[in-house]
């Protein structure tokens, strides 16, 4: 089959790897759609790297002895590969499994767990049904277009009374807009590419400010009712100094969500605040699998303005290079083509 690596310092070439093979619960599922993450950034620094891609959405061709898909099935693709026995993988938080599988050491395969390539071997619970009135394009966006922001947006309880800021406009802080245009809320952003500032607006940004202002603060609170500060906030940017703008520019009482990974998170004193911080990974398809595709539902066209390109596997090159530009949302990889099933 086709699969994606980095070959050298700004290279990635599409190249012949083994199929994988069905083993127990280990099912494979043919890609139909890769959604690009942040894999080109390890593209610049070029250590060569076979394994691209933790997220897609496709159809279930091997089940083997599954019982929990049947092949023709319609799924997501969740990232990473909890161990499915300890108290986290049971509860459905599995992204912090302390002790993930090694899925190839145990069938004996050499290849299979890259989703930019045209077949991947997952566990069968860590398989998301895709419901049938959802398109695949849609359903795609459950992996990390949606995800982290979801959990961000739940464990805040976000809804239309809020005012809610997204610091970083990248793919991840986009869904994390159209979370919040869906819920109600009232979005405000913080971005400095001029490409992803307005494609903001249009998912509903009601303003984005340049956090290169040095009263960048000052303009989100003025923004905010009473001057008191935003409700709630987002940092998807992972930008030195984007927590502390943060705390400051959120009022009192109110909650952020840390969903980048990147610089030391730098707060003011926490307890004459009193901000509730979180640490949101992925989201916990086990338990909230119907509230996700019903936001899914509700969020329709946005989701298609927030797809701004979709590009054969083989054009993997072209995509990165897209991405270096920063002129983008989130892209698509179509690992066989136009699909008929697309």
């Amino acid at each position: 089959m086709k699969a994606a690596a980095i070959t050298g310092p700004g290279e990635a070439r599409v190249l012949e790897q083994s199929r994988p093979s069905a083993h127990g619960d280990l099912v494979v599922v043919q890609i139909l759609i890769a959604p690009m993450c942040t894999e080109f950034k390890h593209r610049r620094s070029g250590p060569p790297e076979t394994t691209l891609g933790h997220e897609a959405a496709g159809i279930v061709v091997d089940a083997g002895t599954s019982s929990l898909v049947r092949n023709g099935d319609r799924v997501a693709v969740m990232p990473h590969y909890g161990c499915g026995r300890c108290w986290l993988c049971t509860a459905g938080d599995y992204m912090y499994c302390e002790n993930p599988r090694d899925v190839l050491a145990e069938t004996g395969q050499d290849y299979g767990t890259a989703t930019y390539a045209q077949y991947v071997l997952k566990p069968d619970w860590l398989l998301a049904p895709i419901p049938d009135d959802i398109s695949l394009q849609h359903g795609a966006l459950a992996c990390c277009g949606l995800g982290p922001s979801f959990t961000a947006m739940e464990r805040m309880q976000v809804d239309a009374l809020d005012t809610v800021l997204v610091s970083g406009c990248g793919p991840v802080g986009l869904g994390a807009i159209v979370h919040g245009a869906v819920r109600g809320a009232r979005v405000l952003a913080i971005e400095t590419h001029p490409f992803r500032a307005e494609l903001a607006r249009k998912l509903g940004a009601e303003q984005v400010f340049d956090p290169r202002d040095a009263d960048v603060v000052e303009q989100i609170r003025a923004a905010t009712r009473d001057g008191r500060g935003v409700d709630a906030a987002v940092e998807t940017s992972g930008a030195p100094g984007a927590s502390r703008t943060l705390a400051l520019s959120t009022r009192r009482r109110g909650q952020i969500s840390f969903v980048a990974w990147g610089a030391d998170v730098d707060l003011p004193p926490l307890v004459p605040t009193g901000l509730d911080i979180h640490g949101c990974w992925h989201w916990n398809h086990l338990t909230s699998a119907p509230a996700m595709w019903e936001t899914i539902r509700k969020a329709g066209p946005l989701l298609d303005t927030m797809v701004t390109d979709v590009m054969d596997l083989d054009e993997v090159s072209a995509a990165m290079d897209l991405q270096d530009t920063g002129n983008c949302g989130k892209i698509f990889l179509l690992p066989h083509g136009d699909s008929e099933h697309l």
